[in-house]
C-alpha cells in the first residue's frame, strides 16, 4: 500500500477516471425513509456482498445500478449500499474493467482512493470486497459471487493474473 501526495504523478488511467469519482458524494435517506426499516428500504436489485451482525444490529454493504460511462467503454459507476443499524448511505464508486488497468475508484473524505486490482489473482482479507464491487461493475452476472473462485473466467476474459495491486490516495482537488 503506498500513499502519494499531490506532488506525486498518477497513471493516465486513474487521471481519466478523475472526474467521474470526483462527482460521486455519499447521500443520507430522506425524512420519508426514516419510518421505514432499512431492511424496507432496500431495492430489489440490490446484490448484498457482506453482511455482519453486531450488538447494535444488522449492518451490509450491497451494490446496485451499474452504468457504463459513455466517455470510457471501459468505465462503470456503480452505488453502494452501506447499511447500519443507524440508516443507510448511498456512495457512488467508478471501476476501470479493461484488462491492462482494473482498478476501483473511491472517495475518501477530501481524497480520492485509486486501488489498482489484479482479477484472477490472489484474493485476502485485505482485498476482497474491491473485487466483489469491481466483478460486479465489469461483469454484473458474477455479482454477489466469490471472487477467489473467478480466476480461471478472469484469464479466459483476458485479465493475467499476475497485476501488481496496489493502493494510491490522491488529493481530491489537486492544486
Amino acid at each position: 500500500m503506498r500513499s502519494l501526495s499531490g506532488g506525486s504523478l498518477l497513471g493516465a488511467a486513474a487521471l481519466a477516471l478523475l472526474p467521474l469519482a470526483a462527482g460521486s458524494a455519499g447521500a443520507q435517506p430522506g425524512p420519508d425513509a426514516s419510518f421505514r426499516t432499512s431492511a424496507e428500504q432496500r431495492p430489489a436489485d440490490l446484490v448484498v456482498l457482506r453482511r455482519w451482525t453486531t450488538m447494535a444490529g444488522e449492518s451490509l454493504i450491497g451494490v446496485r445500478d451499474v452504468k457504463p460511462d459513455p466517455r470510457d467503454p471501459t468505465a462503470r459507476t456503480i452505488v453502494l449500499w452501506l447499511e447500519s443499524p443507524t440508516g443507510v448511505q448511498l456512495a457512488v464508486d467508478t471501476l476501470r474493467c479493461s484488462p491492462e488497468a482494473p482498478m476501483r475508484l473511491t472517495l475518501k473524505g477530501n481524497n480520492l482512493e485509486i486501488r489498482e486490482l489484479n482479477p484472477g489473482g490472489a484474493i485476502t482479507a485485505a482485498n476482497r470486497l474491491d473485487h466483489q464491487i469491481w466483478w460486479a461493475a465489469c461483469y454484473p452476472a458474477q455479482a454477489g459471487k466469490d471472487p477467489a473462485q473467478l480466476a480461471a473466467l478472469a484469464r479466459k476474459l483476458g485479465y493475467p493474473g499476475n497485476l501488481r495491486e496496489q493502493q494510491q490516495l490522491v488529493p481530491r482537488h489537486p492544486r
